[in-house]
């Protein structure tokens, strides 16, 4: 039987100074997700993405965990019981948020207070930045009970890690550190617990100066050119680059325009003032 936390009090959220502070809100099970987790995660996604109160998103769990993963026994064990339609209906409703998160229309931040284990590399890798308390655990332990990282934990792995540091967390089931994890490449930086919020509002408060049309097409080139030949990059990029300047040619004029005749900002050292582009 599942405990009583009901379907919308599995993911907690609060908009502040232009932050989605978005939160796992099962800390009694580490925030592991079964789906009514994933359900309340798609709405909730779907109700901040175009709010213009939001620049930033920020996930992160409540209490001592990030997510240790799946919830083994209500995603796995009790849909297992029901059949295939069951298991299939919780794959696409747990990688149905992932996917819309790696694509969020604003920037997105793990903030990665504690354990961080199997599916929970789905939304770590969905997110565009990711910092981690040193005190973080991560963890790819499928192999300890007799399976494989499934769910796109492997190819996270092999995506964020170098391949013989993949294949040793994979085949190893070892865990890493949150600064072991910042070595490897799983996350941007790690930092002493009491720290790690004041070095993410930084980060968010740095993109909040970025033009958000620019943040946009960034983030969505850097994810394509992953799997792209450079030909195919370097086509996509120039196809990228006018359409973005159709949303945002406004403020690449008034930033150049600022760097070339005014002289006040150096974007090598800075942001141009997005303050006084023409609404």
């Amino acid at each position: 039987m599942a405990e009583g936390r009901t379907e919308e009090d599995t993911v907690a959220f609060e908009v502040k100074d232009g932050i989605a502070w978005v939160q796992f809100n099962r800390p009694e099970k580490r925030n592991c997700m079964n789906p009514r987790l994933n359900r309340q995660m798609l709405r909730v996604l779907d109700e901040l993405e175009f709010r213009d109160d939001v620049s930033v998103l920020v996930l992160t769990g409540e209490g001592e965990a990030w997510s240790a993963g799946m919830d083994l026994k209500e995603y796995f064990r009790e849909n297992e019981e029901k059949g295939l339609r069951a298991i299939r209906t919780a794959q696409r409703e747990a990688y149905s948020w992932w996917e819309r998160l790696r694509w969020f229309e604003k920037p997105t931040i793990a903030m990665i207070n504690g354990w961080c284990f199997g599916g929970a590399y789905g939304p770590l890798f969905a997110c565009d930045l990711a910092f981690a308390a040193e005190s973080a655990q991560f963890g790819l332990s499928e192999i300890n009970w007799g399976i494989l990282p499934g769910g796109g934990a492997s190819k996270v792995a092999s995506e964020l890690l170098n391949f013989r540091n993949a294949m040793y967390h994979a085949m190893m089931g070892e865990n890493l550190s949150g600064i072991q994890a910042a070595e490897q490449g799983l996350v941007n930086e790690a930092l002493p617990a009491a720290a790690l919020e004041d070095r993410v509002i930084e980060v968010c408060k740095t993109l909040q100066e970025k033009d958000a049309t620019a943040l946009r097409a960034t983030k969505w080139a850097v994810r394509r050119m992953r799997e792209m030949t450079y030909d195919n990059a370097e086509d996509y990029l120039i196809r990228a680059q006018e359409a973005a300047n159709s949303f945002g040619w406004d403020a690449r004029k008034e930033a150049t325009k600022q760097f070339i005749d005014e002289k006040t900002f150096k974007p090598g050292l800075g942001t141009f003032d997005k303050s006084k582009v023409k609404a």
